[in-house]
């Protein structure tokens, strides 16, 4: 198989998992709009309807009511989030393999341009939401939120930030490449779970909108869902700093620069550590802590977008089409 059909077929990979991470959105906003309620409902002796806990647990087992064989009744919107669900998995796979596959056709890591670096971030994130959700049956309502941005990001890859796959210049051909750029891009697609967790955290509490919150997870689990995988992806994003540094020293003869970039991932880690420590402090563990989360959230979406395609600095070799 020759470079530049792996490269086709990698194009073609990227735009299928696009296109089945939308159908999933679509299937998601389904189960979101007629979920009837948020628990789920069980079917007693005298066939009246039973509550199951507010947990949300029963969602992924079958249950049966106390002295009764009758199994669980599922929602209608059950069917559509378990599809949607199915096809974020098969996304993830087309996904994984467009990304093998641009590696392949450009004979390097592939991280080595914003299209390629997007597409990375994205797969992290599904990942990262996946695991979640494996471990928390309850939250897939929340699936919805989590695909848009990743659709967002994707479709922009995908058409303002795409290049062919070649080599990288000669800056970026070292193996601190694979360290610093994937643990960049890994703890960035963590950090994009919390940071819509959070954001929706702010709107249950907020009171407002309460038809349209009402269906979402309660606070309490959308404020340890944000910090859960926060406390995971922080340490990998401070290693990916210190390991950017540890380059630049190789590249340019010094640690730390205050290059545009470098300064606002160290703004990025700054609010991140803030909202952990935030979350920990009486009278700062609920609004404001989410406020910051949502804050970090944002400066690292500015760092990825703005600063690499606007601002010119030592970073400025995004690979952007001219």
């Amino acid at each position: 198989m020759s470079l530049s059909e792996l490269s086709l077929y990698s194009d073609r990979l990227y735009m299928a998992a696009v296109g089945v991470y939308v159908l999933a959105m679509v299937l998601h906003g389904i189960e979101y709009a007629v979920e009837r309620a948020a628990k789920p409902v069980l079917v007693g002796t005298g066939g009246e309807e039973i509550e199951a806990g507010a947990d949300g647990a029963v969602l992924d087992r079958p249950a049966v009511d106390a002295g009764t064989d009758a199994p669980a009744v599922r929602p209608p919107s059950e069917r559509y989030g378990r599809m949607a669900v199915s096809l974020v998995v098969l996304g993830a796979a087309l996904h994984l393999f467009s990304i093998v596959f641009r590696g392949l056709a450009a004979q390097r890591w592939p991280l080595g341009n914003m299209y390629e670096f997007t597409s990375a971030i994205t797969l992290a994130a599904v990942v990262t939401w996946l695991v979640m959700l494996r471990r928390h049956p309850a939250m897939r309502p929340v699936g919805l939120f989590v695909l848009f941005p990743v659709v967002v990001l994707l479709f922009l890859g995908g058409t303002v930030l795409f290049t062919p796959a070649e080599p990288v210049m000669p800056a970026l051909q070292s193996y601190w490449l694979v360290i610093h750029v994937t643990t960049i891009s890994i703890a960035s697609g963590l950090l994009l779970v919390p940071g819509v967790a959070s954001l929706l955290f702010l709107l249950r509490r907020s009171g407002k909108l309460t038809g349209f919150a009402e269906r979402l997870p309660s606070a309490d689990a959308l404020d340890r869902l944000a910090y859960r995988v926060t406390i995971i992806g922080f340490p990998l994003y401070t290693f990916a700093v210190i390991a950017g540094a540890i380059w630049a020293e190789a590249a340019w003869g010094r640690f730390w620069g205050w290059d545009p970039k470098e300064t606002v991932a160290f703004v990025a880690w700054v609010v991140y550590a803030a909202y952990l420590h935030a979350r920990a402090t009486a009278g700062w563990r609920a609004e404001r802590a989410a406020a910051i989360n949502v804050l970090g959230f944002a400066v690292m979406i500015f760092n990825l977008f703005f600063i690499n395609m606007v601002v010119a600095g030592l970073h400025s070799y995004a690979g952007l089409p001219g």
